[in-house]
């Protein structure tokens, strides 16, 4: 396919001076036990069983749109490498025993993020075959994002609460 005339060029040449476009992250505080860290926020997140929809907005929330990145805020592979938990899900049979050695492999004082109303309260899942027990009963959160599935802006909210950026 060839593109014809100035079309083409004009607009990439546009696109050089263009600013980012990037969402405002808004004032909508999050549920916060006081816990505040200052700089930049490492998290290491963890699934212990969730249907995906918050690992999508966790996503869109690093992503460049609402760019989490900016305040300081990335995901580690490891644990040791983390400031703090951000735990995904509700604690299935399966994920109880690796959510406790990564809670155990985190240098302290670590913070831990329950995102979406299934780590927070268990969601639709409570009572479910598979499920073990609900976050809580495993760890106190310092911060609950709740929703189904959390906004994205939401998200980077609660993580600015804590990064204090």
């Amino acid at each position: 396919m060839r593109i014809t005339g100035n079309l083409g060029r004009t607009s990439v040449f546009r696109s050089l001076f263009r600013r980012p476009v990037s969402e405002g992250v808004g004032d909508r505080p999050p549920v916060h036990t006081g816990v505040t860290l200052r700089g930049s926020l490492q998290l290491r997140h963890v699934d212990v069983g969730s249907c995906n929809g918050c690992e999508v907005e966790i996503t869109s929330a690093l992503a460049p749109h609402y760019d989490a990145g900016r305040f300081g805020i990335r995901l580690v592979a490891s644990p040791r490498h983390a400031d703090g938990l951000l735990v995904t899900g509700v604690v299935t049979h399966n994920m109880d025993g690796p959510l406790r050695q990564t809670l155990a492999a985190l240098p302290q004082p670590a913070v831990v993020v329950a995102c979406g109303d299934c780590a927070v309260n268990g969601g639709i899942f409570v009572g479910a075959q598979g499920v073990r027990s609900t976050l809580d009963h495993v760890v106190s959160p310092d911060v609950m994002i709740p929703g189904c599935p959390p906004h994205p802006r939401d998200i980077v909210n609660a993580l600015r609460s804590l990064s204090g950026r």
